[in-house]
């Protein structure tokens, strides 16, 4: 079974990430898998609205860092962080359980965000000698303050869906049996308004941002590849492997 799934009805792709014994860690073709679902819904002016979710316990927890460690020079993750930016069509994002690292920054180029009670979050980067990427470093320290941004950027610490709810990641907390049929039923109410305007009110919310969104990414993609190659980051990669007798 494919690690990405995808299925359309009802004028709404859905995307599902399906690697749960890997808590949906996402490898290069999975990546790939994203980016070529987000083009084909931008393409294709019968998909009204993107539904993205993950399976089991977990949204997503990060890039699988043993794909990292063996490719650290794979384009894959930066062209789907630029896909997912730039996405015309509204997507919809049900945080089913743990969202780590990227599995935290796309829900900030989500247009409607619901998470179950339960879900944690956690921008675990700088822990692995890594940095912020998705143009968070420009997006949080805009929604949520400096010192706040900071906090949750710089200490790397995990935080609850309610407090995801507080910095504004997440419209909403919901029990988690009650979470995809809510998710859903707003994209489906996404899908039933007029699909031009649709598109064309999200391009202008994010007009005033998007070419130092753009900007940002690029310099943060270059800082990691910069970073991903250092001796600080292999370091720290092997010890993590090491502690849990894996290469």
């Amino acid at each position: 079974m494919s690690d990405i799934l995808t299925s359309l009805s009802d004028h709404i792709l859905r995307i599902q990430i399906n690697r749960p014994q890997k808590k949906n860690a996402l490898t290069p073709a999975m990546y790939d898998a994203l980016r070529e679902a987000i083009e084909s819904a931008n393409a294709d002016s019968d998909i009204h609205a993107i539904f993205l979710t993950g399976s089991e316990d977990s949204f997503c927890a990060g890039n699988d860092l043993s794909s990292f460690l063996l490719e650290p020079e794979s384009s894959a993750a930066a062209q789907f962080i630029r896909a997912i930016a730039a996405a015309k069509v509204p997507i919809v994002a049900a945080v089913n359980g743990v969202a780590v690292g990227v599995g935290v920054t796309m829900l900030l180029h989500c247009d409607l965000v619901y998470a179950a009670a339960g879900a944690k979050f956690n921008f675990a980067f700088i822990d692995l000698g890594l940095l912020p990427e998705a143009a968070s470093t420009y997006l949080l320290p805009r929604m949520l303050g400096y010192v706040r941004a900071a906090e949750l950027l710089m200490l790397g610490e995990a935080f609850s869906a309610e407090k995801a709810h507080d910095c504004g990641i997440v419209n909403q907390v919901l029990d988690p049996e009650d979470l995809e049929a809510l998710a859903w039923s707003k994209a489906e109410q996404l899908a039933a308004k007029p699909p031009e305007a649709l598109r064309q009110t999200k391009m202008l919310l994010r007009r005033g941002k998007a070419l130092v969104v753009e900007d940002t990414i690029d310099i943060e993609l270059e800082m990691i590849g910069q970073r991903l190659v250092s001796d600080e980051v292999r370091g720290i990669m092997q010890a993590f492997f090491s502690r849990r007798g894996t290469v």
